[in-house]
C-alpha cells in the first residue's frame, strides 16, 4: 500500500460508504412500496378500518424516510466535505 496515500484511501473509502448507502436508499424505496401494497389490500379487505390502516402507514413511511434522509446527509457530508481527511 505504499503507493496509495492515506489521505487518497480515506476518500476512495469514503466514496464506497456513499455508494452503498445510495444502495440502502433503494432497497427502503422497495420497503415502502410493500407496505404501501399491503395497506391497499388491507383497505380494499376492511373499508371500515381506512383511517387506522391509513394513519400506521403514513407513520410507518415517514420513520423509513427519515432514515433514509439521515443516510443521505452522512453520504453527502462523506462526499463533499468528508471531516476524516484531517484525523490522519
Amino acid at each position: 500500500m505504499s503507493g496509495i496515500s492515506s489521505e487518497a484511501f480515506v476518500l476512495g473509502l469514503s466514496a464506497l460508504a456513499a455508494g452503498f448507502v445510495m444502495f440502502v436508499g433503494i432497497a427502503v424505496g422497495f420497503g415502502q412500496t410493500q407496505a404501501t401494497g399491503k395497506a391497499v389490500e388491507s383497505i380494499a379487505r376492511q373499508p371500515e378500518a381506512k383511517g387506522d390502516i391509513f394513519q400506521t402507514l403514513i407513520v410507518g413511511l415517514a420513520m423509513a424516510e427519515t432514515s433514509v434522509i439521515f443516510a443521505l446527509i452522512i453520504s453527502i457530508l462523506l462526499v463533499v466535505v468528508n471531516p476524516l481527511v484531517g484525523m490522519l
